[in-house]
């Protein structure tokens, strides 16, 4: 029998060999351009290599933004900064908060949820939901879907900061990780 030294020797020996006739042994210079550019251009075209950000032209642009230029996204962020975050997804699209309770009632819990349905900054790019947690003495809760006037007041202080934001980003000495200085708001 073998022993289990010789077969993970085997093993490697055969995965080493796999990895060398991969390389292109004895290919003739003579067909290649010698400017690195072309070589890497012929040898795509040809199937023989990849670029990783090849695959993300799939279906889109080769323009990725981080989260931190996306105003709708900062905005938002800046919004709820008060409150714990639960699940945060740019790509996905999604934040949602956990509970957060005000020191008035801690009987009284909240839960926002805030998915983008596009980066541009108007009304219905947004959809926010809030949940309302009430919880008795005995500790028995409803949760309960709430609408009304802090979904109008927290989408209407997102798109007013996004807009801040889209301005100072236009503007040359745009710094994207400060807060902007908004005044008449909370």
């Amino acid at each position: 029998m073998f022993s289990i030294k010789t077969i993970q020797n085997l093993i490697f020996l055969g995965f080493l060999g796999f990895l060398l006739s991969s390389c292109g042994m004895g290919a003739d210079a003579r067909k290649y351009p010698p400017q690195p550019e072309l070589r890497v251009k012929k040898n795509i075209e040809e199937g023989r290599g990849f670029r990783l950000m090849d695959k993300a032209k799939i279906g889109g642009t080769r323009n990725f933004e981080f989260a931190s230029s996306n105003e709708l996204w900062r905005a938002s962020l800046d919004s709820i900064d008060f409150m714990p975050l639960a699940s945060v997804n740019y790509s996905g699209g999604i934040i949602i908060t956990d509970w957060y309770t005000n020191k008035k009632d801690t009987n009284e819990t909240i839960k926002i949820s805030i998915r983008f349905l596009t980066n541009e900054i108007r009304s219905d790019a947004l959809d926010i939901k809030v949940f309302k947690k009430i919880c008795d003495r005995d500790n028995k809760c409803v949760i309960s879907s709430h609408s009304g006037e802090l979904i109008k007041e927290l989408k209407k202080k997102i798109l007013k900061t996004a807009k801040i934001y889209e301005v100072q980003k236009k503007d040359k000495n745009f710094k994207p990780y400060q807060s902007p200085k908004i005044y008449g708001t909370k």
